[in-house]
């Protein structure tokens, strides 16, 4: 098996005790985890951002201060609250252990981790997708810290889900995701050509609506996991707020979208459909007819307990990032078409 490395907070009682991570409570859901996706904990690199008991709470707070106080360059572990300049070689300790031991993959238990790996300051909002380390050049796999997940048994099976996944991650130590062509700001060419080259042979469509008030802001489109068109209704970089610069055009976009979407040989799929299909029934008049899944009910079917958000379906089932970091990052590859 290629190499894992493991990084936790800091230690507890019984790791203070004993010079040793995760040999309490943590380490023993931790252990039993691991052993359920098949990580053997002997075979990782197990540490911890703070090899040392905080004092005089066991909390992380007491390693923090204001921000003149913190370390130079890095940003708050807790709101308003900085790691002050003294611990800044544990830090370093930390950095020098993985880079020494080059796995495949880190997994980053809890904010903490998440925090001295990635610069991030809360667990979830980067939980569940591999990213590449600026700090130490490593990929890492953020995901709850096992105390978080003894302490509220509803984030198990995400536990599990993420340390599958990285069990899955040390097969390569560069960070892959998935390709995409996304079609966007396109013509009314564009949108036929998509329909003729791309919908016309797909047998499942998968289906997605944007909303204001009353009315469809956009309609993304995609007949597989490789290209999507997103046709844009609302523009709100145009004096009127419209896309389509003539009424004739959209009306043409709304003529073809109903043709596919009544289309009984079209199987659509989509995240909360059932809001979707009944929006566009009642505030447009366009039945969907091969309505077939709803992702998010299957996921509800699977695990009733766990949230249903697609953010929440996308970390456990795909390895892409939340939205607000493809933004950021330029994750997709957009295009009009090849002609």
């Amino acid at each position: 098996m290629s190499k894992i490395a493991i990084v936790g907070e800091a230690w507890g009682k019984d790791e203070a005790r004993l010079g040793k991570p995760f040999v309490g409570y943590a380490g023993r859901i931790l252990r039993a985890y691991l052993r359920q996706v098949g990580i053997d904990f002997n075979q990782c690199l197990v540490t911890n951002v703070f090899n040392f008991q905080p004092r005089p709470t066991n909390n992380i707070i007491n390693v923090c201060g204001p921000r003149t106080e913190g370390i130079p360059g890095r940003p708050y572990l807790l709101r308003g609250k900085y790691v002050r300049a003294e611990f800044a070689p544990e830090l370093e300790r930390l950095e020098a252990e993985l880079k020494a031991f080059e796995p495949n993959v880190v997994i980053a238990l809890g904010a903490t981790a998440s925090w001295a790996l990635l610069d991030t300051s809360g667990i979830g909002q980067v939980r569940g997708a591999p990213l590449m380390s600026d700090r130490v050049g490593l990929k890492v796999l953020p995901t709850y810290h096992p105390s978080a997940v003894g302490r509220d048994w509803t984030r198990r099976p995400i536990f599990l889900a993420d340390l599958a996944k990285a069990k899955r991650e040390t097969a390569y130590p560069e960070v892959r995701r998935p390709a995409r062509e996304l079609w966007i700001d396109p013509t009314l060419d564009d949108v036929f050509i998509f329909y003729n080259r791309y919908i016309v042979p797909a047998k499942r469509l998968s289906v997605d609506i944007e909303t204001i008030a009353d009315q469809i802001t956009c309609l993304g489109i995609a007949p597989s996991p490789q290209v999507g068109l997103v046709i844009p209704f609302h523009d709100p970089r145009q004096p009127d707020g419209n896309f389509w610069r003539t009424l004739e055009e959209e009306l043409e976009v709304w003529r073809l979208l109903r043709q596919i979407l009544t289309d009984p040989e079209k199987k659509v799929i989509g995240q909360n459909f059932l809001y979707d299909s009944n929006f566009l029934w009642t505030k447009y008049g366009i039945p969907v007819v091969g309505m077939a899944e709803d992702t998010m009910l299957l996921h509800h079917a699977l695990q009733p307990e766990m949230e249903k958000g697609l953010d929440m379906l996308a970390s456990l089932y795909s390895d892409e990032l939340k939205w607000k970091f493809m933004r950021k990052g330029g994750q997709l590859t957009t295009k009009k078409h090849e002609g």
